[in-house]
């Protein structure tokens, strides 16, 4: 595996992010070939990496992927690099509820056998911090920490009495940062606002993360830490190895733009190898892409869009028209919301009899599902594991055939070839989907029987 690094902090809320993305739009400056990984399955920061390396942003996530397949996930994305920063989530010990720490950043950072730097907001302490960083150390052993960067420092006089606090444990301070209004990237009631939706702003902001970091960090010192990296011996996924390959080759559409930006970065890698054309549109002001054999609706936030979508008549009714002609479509979040009758009063596909609407409240986490009903893609009784993250929901018109049984209770709605839930999947742990997906939009296309 190639010099690697995880960033990662004490809690949510300590610039990990900020100092993630700015290590790697500085080693970038500086002639290294950045890989950027975000552990979990956040859509966000991974939009933020991609501006920062000018390379995919891409997620490491034990609990979407499996665990047996984090590196190799690693080893695929960091191909081509000759470093790797790896942001973490949360604080460094924060996994799943009720796992002891599962799919935490501490857990991948032993998965990669990587090295592990501290950011510590120091804005409300001073030796303090000292204690912080001992205890994470101490905490678990088998996670290397290798230093510490010192996040929102007020003074000279504040760093002296932190680096004094710290100094006890042995950790080597890498780098002390300032607070700078410049950083501030708009955020809304999911969290930041996604680098496609403000390239410009957001630009600006990877452009002063790299500023500070490369004032304030010592970058050489950084990539020491991150070569002397265990040597960890895994094999590389190839998507082409995952899912089976067929002649032919049916368009599969993809949502794109500001509104259905979440998606990973290996879902088009593993339709491709499937043998798909990916062409990826804009639902704001696009038609569907001529020959559309399957379409795939990913995640964002539509009900912020929900006028704009509504104004594209030409493809809300190509959509229902195709679908009613039976393309196969898989949609998830935004994708379910865009196939209901409306959205917040404005009207969508009408694929679906339901309507979409914001609630107060937020639905987020993991989730072990089954398929309560047959579809093309998913056979009745599948168990996979997904997130949710929403603050939409959806009220039905009539009874429906549901997507998932969930703890408390079903979601979703399908038909036999639309499969539509709040549901993410990360379809390196289920290849077989797109596979399906694919061969359901070369039936679809006439390519085969």
């Amino acid at each position: 595996m190639i010099p690697r690094v995880v960033v990662a902090a004490p809690a949510s809320g300590a610039g990990k992010t900020t100092v993630a993305v700015g290590l790697m739009a500085a080693l970038r400056q500086a002639g290294h070939t950045v890989a950027g990984f975000k552990v979990g399955p956040d859509y966000i920061d991974p939009g933020f990496h991609a501006v920062a390396t000018g390379r995919p942003g891409r997620n490491l996530d034990p609990m979407l992927q499996g665990e047996e397949r984090v590196a190799p996930l690693f080893a695929h994305g960091a191909e081509g690099a000759d470093l790797a920063v790896v942001e973490g989530v949360m604080g460094l010990y924060d996994g799943a509820l009720g796992t002891e720490g599962y799919a935490s950043t501490a857990h991948v950072s032993k998965l990669l056998k990587a090295p592990v730097v501290l950011v510590v907001d120091a804005s409300a302490a001073g030796r303090s911090v000292g204690a912080v960083v001992n205890g994470f150390v101490a905490f678990d052993t088998e996670v290397r920490i290798v230093g510490v960067i010192l996040n929102k420092v007020g003074s000279d006089r504040h760093e002296a009495e932190v680096r004094a606090g710290v100094a006890p444990t042995g950790v080597p301070v890498l780098g002390v940062l300032r607070r700078d209004t410049r950083l501030t990237v708009p955020s809304r009631h999911l969290g930041l606002v996604p680098a496609d939706e403000q390239r410009e702003q957001a630009a600006a902001a990877v452009e002063a993360a790299a500023d500070l970091v490369r004032k304030g960090v010592d970058l050489e010192a950084f990539v020491a830490a991150a070569r002397a990296a265990m040597e960890v011996h895994t094999e590389v996924w190839d998507p082409a190895t995952e899912v089976p390959a067929a002649e032919g080759r049916p368009v599969v559409a993809v949502a794109g733009g500001p509104v259905f930006s979440f998606r990973y970065t290996e879902t088009t890698e593993l339709l491709v190898a499937t043998g798909a054309d990916v062409v990826t549109f804009d639902p704001l002001s696009d038609p569907l892409p001529e020959a559309t054999s399957a379409l795939y609706l990913g995640g964002g936030f539509p009900e912020l869009h929900a006028e704009a979508l509504s104004a594209n008549v030409k493809l809300r009714r190509q959509v229902a028209t195709e679908i009613a002609a039976g393309l196969p479509v898989i949609a998830e979040c935004a994708g379910l919301l865009y196939l209901c009758r409306e959205l917040d009063g404005h009207p969508m596909t009408g694929v679906l009899a339901a309507t979409g609407r914001m609630t107060g409240s937020l639905t987020l986490g993991y989730r072990t599902a089954i398929a309560a009903t047959a579809t093309a893609f998913f056979d009745e009784g599948r168990r996979v594991r997904g997130h949710e993250f929403h603050r939409t929901t959806i009220d039905l018109d009539t009874e429906v055939d549901p997507a998932w049984y969930l703890p408390g209770g079903v979601e979703g709605v399908t038909q036999p070839r639309v499969h539509a839930s709040y549901l993410h999947l990360h379809w390196t742990a289920t290849p077989d989907v797109p596979a399906r997906l694919v061969a359901a939009a070369r039936i679809h296309a006439g390519m085969e029987k």
